[in-house]
């Protein structure tokens, strides 16, 4: 097998390990939270949610193995500085959210609206980073019927996810007053310049 399957592989392995890690540092402040009386909402497609990223990170090695799918720099190289930089801001949520931060939906709105870091300028910076995260990985590696698939599956899955998150966070006053006006993916670019 060819060096390049090799540390496409194992940068594979270690977003699967990162995701592990991530987990943990969820249940962690699900706990907290519940022990300060904030459940986790049900959520029914939660376990499809889960089975795309790790599909994914199965599919990408998979087609990349028996298609034999080559290195193409000229694609690897974006899709990788896409994909580093859709953690950097996946990571930039997580240390903003603080304790609020987890997998699942949990009204934790009474210990205030997150408003700082990325949340300044979009409501849900925490899925735009994951959509890039899905479509770029596949594509450092030209796994493009995984790229393709996770992102029209991702679609489906966040429109659930949102629906019953933004359930959630617009049944209080507080967060549509201080969230209601910003978009939820993109930036509006002329108002984010001015802040």
């Amino acid at each position: 097998m060819r060096a390049d399957v090799w540390a496409y592989l194992g940068l594979l392995a270690a977003v699967g390990v990162g995701r592990l890690l991530e987990m943990r540092l969820s249940r962690r402040h699900q706990r907290h939270l519940q022990a300060l009386g904030f459940p986790r909402e049900r959520e029914r497609g939660f376990a499809l949610m889960v089975s795309l990223h790790t599909g994914v990170l199965v599919a990408a090695a998979v087609e990349v193995l028996w298609a034999r799918r080559p290195l193409l720099v000229g694609l690897a190289v974006p899709a990788l500085l896409a994909f580093l930089l859709a953690n950097v801001l996946r990571w930039w949520v997580i240390r903003t959210m603080a304790d609020h931060w987890n997998v699942n939906v949990v009204n934790s709105l009474a210990l205030g609206v997150v408003t700082d870091g990325p949340y300044r300028f979009v409501r849900h910076p925490n899925y735009v980073a994951v959509f890039v995260e899905l479509l770029a990985l596949p594509l450092v590696h030209t796994a493009w019927l995984t790229a393709l698939g996770a992102t029209a599956l991702h679609a489906l899955v966040l429109r659930r996810r949102l629906a019953l998150e933004e359930s959630v966070l617009d049944a209080d006053p507080a967060y549509r007053a201080q969230m209601g006006d910003k978009p939820r993916f993109v930036p509006r670019l002329a108002r984010a310049t001015r802040s």
